[in-house]
């Protein structure tokens, strides 16, 4: 059973852009969390980007300034915005929610119980 469903991922050169999108299959109200991870072949499940219900979000430094997280509730879509692309940023990348969050949206996967397939994103020249 799969609530969250990724898609917009690709190969794109180094610089360019991308937009990843993820669909819920869930009813999410208030006090929820939605994020983006990444996890590179060989390497652990990393935190890229949350954005609590109010709209408040967070980013891990390496994507500070280049990434923008942001969600349509009347689409029930959350998205990331993927500027100045770097080879490093290759990864699968997985939307991720979780509800029932008081103050602060959790860093680490363990914080999440609902997870999509992940869409891969290539970036090289």
């Amino acid at each position: 059973q799969v609530q969250l469903e990724e898609s917009g991922g690709g190969l794109v050169q180094p610089g360019e852009s991308l937009r990843l999108s993820c669909s819920a299959s869930l009813y999410i109200g208030s006090g929820y969390c939605l994020a983006w991870f990444r996890q590179a072949p060989g390497k652990e499940r990393e935190w890229v980007t949350s954005i609590f219900s109010d709209g408040t979000t967070d980013y891990t430094h390496s994507v500070k300034g280049r990434f923008t997280i942001s969600k349509d509730n009347a689409k029930s879509t959350l998205y990331l915005e993927m500027n100045d692309l770097r080879p490093e940023d290759t990864a699968m990348y997985y939307c991720a929610g979780t509800s029932g969050v008081k103050w602060s949206c959790p860093v680490e996967s363990g914080g999440f119980g609902f997870w999509g397939q992940g869409t891969q994103v290539t970036i090289s020249s």
